[in-house]
Protein backbone atom coordinates (compact mmCIF):
# COMPACT_ATOMS: atom_id res chain seq x y z
CA UNK A 1 0.00 0.00 0.00
CA UNK A 2 1.30 3.32 -1.06
CA UNK A 3 1.47 5.32 2.40
CA UNK A 4 -0.46 8.74 2.67
CA UNK A 5 0.05 11.75 4.11
CA UNK A 6 -3.15 11.77 6.41
CA UNK A 7 -3.79 15.57 7.93
CA UNK A 8 -6.93 15.13 10.67
CA UNK A 9 -9.15 17.49 12.18
CA UNK A 10 -9.90 17.13 15.90
CA UNK A 11 -13.08 18.70 17.25
CA UNK A 12 -16.33 16.76 15.76
CA UNK A 13 -14.08 14.51 13.57
CA UNK A 14 -12.60 12.55 15.84
CA UNK A 15 -14.19 13.64 19.19
CA UNK A 16 -17.45 15.56 20.63
CA UNK A 17 -17.50 19.39 20.80
CA UNK A 18 -20.62 20.79 19.08
CA UNK A 19 -22.37 19.02 21.51
CA UNK A 20 -21.40 21.19 24.58
CA UNK A 21 -22.22 24.03 22.46
CA UNK A 22 -25.49 23.08 21.84
CA UNK A 23 -26.05 22.39 25.55
CA UNK A 24 -24.80 25.71 26.68
CA UNK A 25 -26.69 27.57 24.25
CA UNK A 26 -30.04 25.70 25.53
CA UNK A 27 -28.69 26.56 29.33
CA UNK A 28 -28.46 30.44 28.59
CA UNK A 29 -31.90 30.22 26.55
CA UNK A 30 -33.74 28.94 29.63
CA UNK A 31 -31.51 31.32 31.73
CA UNK A 32 -33.11 34.60 29.53
CA UNK A 33 -36.36 33.04 29.51
CA UNK A 34 -36.37 33.58 33.10
CA UNK A 35 -35.55 37.38 33.04
CA UNK A 36 -37.38 38.09 29.54
CA UNK A 37 -40.98 37.30 29.29
CA UNK A 38 -41.25 37.61 25.06
CA UNK A 39 -38.16 36.00 23.11
CA UNK A 40 -38.69 32.76 22.12
CA UNK A 41 -35.95 30.02 22.72
CA UNK A 42 -36.27 30.48 18.95
CA UNK A 43 -35.08 33.55 18.99
CA UNK A 44 -32.41 33.65 21.09
CA UNK A 45 -30.43 30.70 20.05
CA UNK A 46 -30.89 32.56 16.52
CA UNK A 47 -29.65 35.75 17.63
CA UNK A 48 -26.94 34.32 19.52
CA UNK A 49 -25.71 32.39 16.62
CA UNK A 50 -25.81 35.35 14.56
CA UNK A 51 -23.58 37.11 17.44
CA UNK A 52 -21.46 34.25 17.60
CA UNK A 53 -20.53 34.07 13.96
CA UNK A 54 -19.55 37.68 13.52
CA UNK A 55 -17.46 37.47 16.80
CA UNK A 56 -15.78 33.88 15.15
CA UNK A 57 -15.32 35.98 11.72
CA UNK A 58 -13.34 38.98 13.49
CA UNK A 59 -11.61 36.85 16.21
CA UNK A 60 -11.11 33.60 15.41
CA UNK A 61 -11.44 30.53 17.48
CA UNK A 62 -9.77 31.02 20.79
CA UNK A 63 -12.08 29.54 23.66
CA UNK A 64 -12.89 33.40 24.66
CA UNK A 65 -15.02 33.81 21.92
CA UNK A 66 -18.17 31.83 22.54
CA UNK A 67 -18.38 33.33 26.66
CA UNK A 68 -18.76 36.63 25.56
CA UNK A 69 -20.75 36.08 22.33
CA UNK A 70 -23.55 34.78 25.20
CA UNK A 71 -22.54 38.21 27.55
CA UNK A 72 -23.14 39.89 24.00
CA UNK A 73 -26.21 38.19 23.28
CA UNK A 74 -27.72 38.87 26.76
CA UNK A 75 -26.41 42.71 26.40
CA UNK A 76 -28.48 42.45 23.07
CA UNK A 77 -32.11 41.70 24.60
CA UNK A 78 -31.29 44.00 27.55
CA UNK A 79 -31.34 46.81 25.04
CA UNK A 80 -34.39 45.40 23.35
CA UNK A 81 -36.56 45.21 26.25
CA UNK A 82 -35.48 47.94 28.53
CA UNK A 83 -33.65 46.00 31.45
CA UNK A 84 -30.58 46.76 33.42
CA UNK A 85 -27.52 44.88 32.52
CA UNK A 86 -26.50 43.71 35.56
CA UNK A 87 -22.49 42.53 35.96
CA UNK A 88 -24.01 39.26 38.19
CA UNK A 89 -26.00 38.66 35.30
CA UNK A 90 -23.28 38.93 32.81
CA UNK A 91 -20.83 36.49 35.33
CA UNK A 92 -23.46 33.93 35.01
CA UNK A 93 -24.03 34.14 30.95
CA UNK A 94 -20.05 34.14 31.03
CA UNK A 95 -19.62 30.92 33.44
CA UNK A 96 -22.38 29.16 30.95
CA UNK A 97 -19.97 29.64 27.94
CA UNK A 98 -16.79 28.94 29.99
CA UNK A 99 -18.13 25.60 31.06
CA UNK A 100 -18.07 23.80 27.62
CA UNK A 101 -14.24 24.58 27.67
CA UNK A 102 -14.29 22.50 31.42
CA UNK A 103 -15.24 19.66 29.71
CA UNK A 104 -13.59 16.07 29.60
CA UNK A 105 -13.33 15.19 25.92
CA UNK A 106 -14.71 12.47 24.52
CA UNK A 107 -13.49 10.75 21.73
CA UNK A 108 -16.13 9.46 18.91
CA UNK A 109 -16.76 5.32 19.35
CA UNK A 110 -13.83 3.73 17.51
CA UNK A 111 -11.44 6.75 17.19
CA UNK A 112 -8.35 4.66 19.03
CA UNK A 113 -9.63 1.78 16.35
CA UNK A 114 -9.32 3.99 13.49
CA UNK A 115 -5.94 5.67 14.17
CA UNK A 116 -4.34 2.37 15.33
CA UNK A 117 -5.60 0.93 11.93
CA UNK A 118 -4.80 4.08 9.74
CA UNK A 119 -1.10 3.31 11.28
CA UNK A 120 -1.09 -0.09 10.79
CA UNK A 121 -1.09 0.68 7.33
CA UNK A 122 1.56 3.02 7.02
CA UNK A 123 -0.23 6.13 7.09
CA UNK A 124 1.57 9.16 8.20
CA UNK A 125 -0.86 11.27 10.21
CA UNK A 126 -0.87 14.99 11.46
CA UNK A 127 -3.80 16.72 13.54
CA UNK A 128 -4.43 20.21 12.30
CA UNK A 129 -7.03 21.94 14.47
CA UNK A 130 -8.46 25.14 15.32
CA UNK A 131 -8.51 26.95 18.67
CA UNK A 132 -6.74 28.72 21.04
CA UNK A 133 -3.27 26.44 22.14
CA UNK A 134 -3.79 25.71 25.78
CA UNK A 135 -7.71 24.37 25.24
CA UNK A 136 -6.71 22.38 22.68
CA UNK A 137 -3.68 21.12 23.92
CA UNK A 138 -5.80 20.12 27.11
CA UNK A 139 -8.31 17.81 25.19
CA UNK A 140 -4.90 16.13 23.06
CA UNK A 141 -3.42 15.13 26.25
CA UNK A 142 -6.41 14.23 28.26
CA UNK A 143 -7.04 11.40 25.53
CA UNK A 144 -3.26 10.66 24.96
CA UNK A 145 -3.37 11.52 21.24
CA UNK A 146 0.34 12.84 20.89
CA UNK A 147 1.77 9.54 20.13
CA UNK A 148 -0.76 8.96 17.12
CA UNK A 149 0.34 12.24 15.72
CA UNK A 150 4.09 12.33 16.67
CA UNK A 151 4.81 13.97 13.01
CA UNK A 152 2.86 17.01 13.36
CA UNK A 153 0.15 18.90 15.92
CA UNK A 154 -0.74 22.16 14.13
CA UNK A 155 -3.05 24.21 15.99
CA UNK A 156 -4.49 27.95 15.26
CA UNK A 157 -7.05 29.80 16.16
CA UNK A 158 -7.86 30.97 12.67
CA UNK A 159 -8.47 27.56 10.73
CA UNK A 160 -8.68 28.53 6.98
CA UNK A 161 -6.87 28.17 3.50
CA UNK A 162 -3.56 30.38 5.04
CA UNK A 163 -3.19 28.35 7.99
CA UNK A 164 -3.28 25.11 5.93
CA UNK A 165 -1.19 26.62 4.02
CA UNK A 166 1.37 26.66 6.44
CA UNK A 167 1.17 23.39 7.58
CA UNK A 168 1.55 21.89 3.95
CA UNK A 169 4.63 23.68 3.28
CA UNK A 170 5.83 22.83 6.81
CA UNK A 171 5.45 18.61 6.25
CA UNK A 172 6.31 18.94 2.63
CA UNK A 173 4.08 16.43 1.35
CA UNK A 174 3.08 15.16 -2.18
CA UNK A 175 -0.33 16.80 -2.43
CA UNK A 176 -1.20 13.65 -4.94
CA UNK A 177 -0.67 11.37 -1.57
CA UNK A 178 -1.74 14.06 0.98
CA UNK A 179 -5.78 14.37 2.34
CA UNK A 180 -7.65 16.43 4.60
CA UNK A 181 -10.00 14.92 6.32
CA UNK A 182 -12.43 16.37 8.92
CA UNK A 183 -16.39 17.67 9.19
CA UNK A 184 -16.25 21.26 8.51
CA UNK A 185 -16.58 22.20 4.93
CA UNK A 186 -15.43 25.91 5.66
CA UNK A 187 -12.52 25.05 7.40
CA UNK A 188 -11.60 21.60 6.16
CA UNK A 189 -12.98 20.59 2.77
CA UNK A 190 -12.74 24.18 1.15
CA UNK A 191 -9.28 24.89 2.08
CA UNK A 192 -8.05 21.45 0.86
CA UNK A 193 -9.58 22.07 -2.44
CA UNK A 194 -8.53 25.33 -2.92
CA UNK A 195 -4.65 24.02 -2.04
CA UNK A 196 -5.28 21.13 -4.54
CA UNK A 197 -4.80 18.19 -2.11
CA UNK A 198 -7.44 15.69 -1.22
CA UNK A 199 -10.32 15.88 0.90
CA UNK A 200 -12.39 13.15 2.91
CA UNK A 201 -15.84 15.23 4.51
CA UNK A 202 -16.90 13.79 7.51
CA UNK A 203 -20.57 15.33 8.13
CA UNK A 204 -21.09 15.63 12.08
CA UNK A 205 -24.51 14.42 13.31
CA UNK A 206 -24.76 18.01 14.49
CA UNK A 207 -23.19 20.86 12.30
CA UNK A 208 -22.38 24.43 13.32
CA UNK A 209 -23.63 26.86 10.88
CA UNK A 210 -20.29 28.47 10.52
CA UNK A 211 -19.37 25.05 9.03
CA UNK A 212 -21.27 25.23 6.30
CA UNK A 213 -20.50 26.39 3.39
CA UNK A 214 -21.16 25.85 -0.90
CA UNK A 215 -18.19 24.39 -2.38
CA UNK A 216 -18.24 25.59 -5.82
CA UNK A 217 -14.47 24.95 -7.20
CA UNK A 218 -13.97 21.66 -9.25
CA UNK A 219 -11.70 19.22 -6.75
CA UNK A 220 -8.28 18.56 -8.37
CA UNK A 221 -7.91 15.81 -6.06
CA UNK A 222 -9.81 13.36 -5.04
CA UNK A 223 -12.90 14.43 -2.79
CA UNK A 224 -15.51 11.86 -0.53
CA UNK A 225 -17.28 12.17 1.64
CA UNK A 226 -17.77 9.14 4.04
CA UNK A 227 -20.59 8.88 7.03
CA UNK A 228 -18.41 8.07 9.69
CA UNK A 229 -15.21 7.93 11.00
CA UNK A 230 -15.14 3.86 10.82
CA UNK A 231 -15.19 3.93 7.27
CA UNK A 232 -11.82 5.87 6.73
CA UNK A 233 -9.26 2.97 6.50
CA UNK A 234 -11.32 0.46 4.32
CA UNK A 235 -11.90 4.06 1.60
CA UNK A 236 -8.07 4.25 1.99
CA UNK A 237 -7.06 0.65 1.71
CA UNK A 238 -9.67 0.79 -1.71
CA UNK A 239 -8.46 4.12 -3.02
CA UNK A 240 -4.80 3.19 -3.05
CA UNK A 241 -5.28 -0.46 -4.64
CA UNK A 242 -7.30 1.18 -7.49
CA UNK A 243 -5.20 4.74 -7.64
CA UNK A 244 -1.54 3.36 -6.85
CA UNK A 245 0.81 6.68 -7.50
CA UNK A 246 4.16 5.04 -8.97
Amino acid sequence: MKQQTLIMDLDDTLIHCHKYFQAARNSFSNLLKGWFDVPTHEEIIQKQLEIDLKCVEMQGLHSSVFPESLVRTYWYFCRKYKRKIRNKDEDRVRKIGQNVFQQKAQPFPYMYEVLDQLLKDGHQLFLFTGGDVTNQSRKITQLDLEPYFSSGIFIFEQKNTETLLKVLNKIKSDKRTTWMIGNSLKTDIMPAIELGINAIHIPAKFEWSYNIVDIDITPNGTFAELESLLQLPDYLREYCFFNAVI
